[in-house]
């Protein structure tokens, strides 16, 4: 039997969020999801600051570690090296593994995050956003494929909290006007990862707890609310945010 305390994982349908669902489901640790509703500023109240001060998810409260844990990469490294699972001891293989996690943290989320936020922009109206950030993505895809033409995990030999880390974000490629068929390494690979239980039963959690409020506070969502989430202020330009509503 499974004697660990419960933890409250805080969060959205995001890739992130997804990350620590999927370790938790791996881990088999008993948890529990908070939606925190991000389209009314949730984030922002003293409440969640006191969780994470940059006002940003997910967050995990773990009674093992006895305060909040933000940023989703150290919250994969803190439930590794607890459970001794997906990050090898002092080797060369851990650090590559954290290698790929950093990169997957610096640049994969990231470059694709602003992809994502810039097309939900009118088109034509941030077209050096958009490009820029297009190619990024496209370059980012290719270089996860090349590395899976090579290897069957990302880092180290193992599946690891790289991979855990990466899938997430690699599943937005056809969201991103991309064709699965053109990286299939990377389609190995993630068809390997999605039919893992762990990764099912996350995805299905987090799907049935969070889609209908997060479809609900998106509907909801007024222009300033919008401004809100996406840090627009009067110093910049108006653009039209409310393409985020036609989101699924």
């Amino acid at each position: 039997m499974n004697n660990r305390k419960t933890v409250t994982l805080y969060g959205v349908m995001s890739p992130n969020v997804v990350k620590v669902a999927i370790m938790l489901e791996e881990l088999n640790i008993p948890y529990e999801l908070r939606y925190v509703a991000v389209f009314q500023g949730e984030q922002f109240t003293p409440e969640f600051l006191a969780l994470n001060p940059l006002g940003k998810v997910p967050v995990i409260v773990d009674p093992s570690l006895g305060r909040p844990l933000a940023e989703s990469g150290a919250i994969l490294i803190w439930l590794a090296e607890q459970n001794a699972a997906f990050l090898p001891a002092q080797s060369a293989d851990r650090y590559e593994i954290l290698q790929w996690l950093m990169v997957q943290m610096s640049s994969i989320g990231p470059m694709l995050g602003q992809f994502t936020h810039f097309r939900l922009l009118p088109e034509g109206s941030e077209p050096y956003a958009l490009g820029r950030y297009g190619t990024m993505a496209e370059k980012l895809y290719r270089l996860i494929d090349a590395r899976l033409a090579e290897r069957e995990w990302i880092a180290g030999g193992m599946y690891s909290i790289a991979d855990i880390a990466t899938f997430p974000w690699a599943e937005y490629l056809e969201r991103h006007g991309l064709t699965i068929e053109d990286y299939p390494a990377m389609k190995r690979w993630r068809n390997v990862i999605a039919s893992r239980p762990a990764v099912i039963r996350a995805k299905a959690r987090i799907v049935k707890e969070f889609a209908n409020p997060s479809t609900e506070t998106i509907q909801k969502a007024s222009a300033k609310d919008l401004d809100r989430f996406f840090g627009r202020s009067e110093k910049m330009p108006d653009q039209d945010f409310m393409r985020v509503k036609q989101l699924k």
